[in-house]
């Protein structure tokens, strides 16, 4: 059986992590720099921001491989490290998940390729399909239990990296994708329009991630929520508010208790899977722990 699935049907609803980005840049990784580099050069600060998110009850973690996907490795001249950095990520979850003193499911991240695909753009369906298998390949070689392709905005681009995984590993994968354009996907995917398709490519978790806060995927669950079909499972993770400049950097307007608060709505509307991203940390996650707990 789909071991995602069998961990929801138990679990009225599982609680995800939060951000790695944020997390990262907190522990000292400057901007511009590779996230995925970090796997193999600072192993112990992946291993602390994994255990962190497991002691704040997270059920689920995130490997460190949104962007590990040959052709977003290449803005750093790392297109050949595709199944270093990846296998590294995930085993460093791994790592971390099977010592738990809780069940813990390591999400190998699979984030957009960063191309355009043809017509709109130069890269082919075939090139993105073949970018992803990579990716799959070495995040199963890492021990991941699933795959999370995440934060998408074309469909072509989530069908290029359905074919691609599944191609490469027979493990189960949940799709989420960002409606940060009034409701819609920057491709212009509404809602209802994402959970068909999905459905239809034979994709039994899916949902929204990232956006504009809890506000707005509150809205967008709603509407999924509407046309869920029977044995399908909705999973949300919202940014922790809006970035805004304060003291010299960037930081989320929402608060523990903003996210606690998110938590509770989605479970009201029969969310599985409920996490968090941008600007999230373990603090919101323990919160938002708390508000599905009670």
């Amino acid at each position: 059986m789909d071991k995602l699935v069998e961990f929801l049907e138990r679990n009225p609803v599982i609680l995800g992590d939060g951000a790695m980005g944020t997390m990262l840049q907190q522990a000292g990784l400057t901007s511009g720099g590779s996230t995925e580099e970090w796997n193999v050069t600072h192993p112990e600060a992946l291993r602390a921001i994994y255990q962190a998110y497991v002691d704040a009850g997270s059920q689920v973690i995130t490997t460190n491989s949104f962007g590990g996907t040959r052709y977003r490795l290449a803005l750093h001249n790392f297109e050949d490290r595709v199944r270093e950095f990846n296998r590294a990520a995930a085993a460093l979850a791994r790592e971390v998940a099977d010592a738990a003193d809780h069940i813990v499911l390591v999400a190998g991240s699979v984030g957009p390729t960063g191309e355009i695909l043809f017509p709109l753009g130069t890269r082919t369906v075939d090139e993105a399909r073949a970018a992803f298998a990579e990716q799959a390949e070495a995040l199963a070689e890492g021990g991941v239990d699933f795959y999370l392709v995440e934060t998408m905005s074309a469909l072509e681009e989530v069908v290029a990296a359905l074919e691609g995984i599944r191609s490469a590993s027979s493990l189960p994968v949940a799709v989420t994708m960002t409606f940060d354009t009034r409701f819609r996907t920057m491709m212009g995917v509404k809602p209802v329009q994402a959970v068909e398709a999905l459905n239809g490519l034979g994709v039994r978790v899916l949902g929204a991630n990232c956006g504009n806060g809890p506000g707005e995927i509150e809205r967008i669950i709603t509407e999924m929520a509407a046309v869920k079909p029977e044995g399908v499972y909705l999973m949300a993770q919202s940014n922790a508010g809006l970035p805004v400049w304060s003291q010299k950097q960037i930081v989320y307007d929402g608060t523990p208790e903003v996210m606690a608060d998110y938590a509770r709505k989605m479970r009201q509307l029969g969310v599985s899977y409920v996490g968090a991203c941008c600007g999230s940390t373990p603090d919101h996650i323990r919160a938002m722990g708390r508000a599905l707990r009670d």
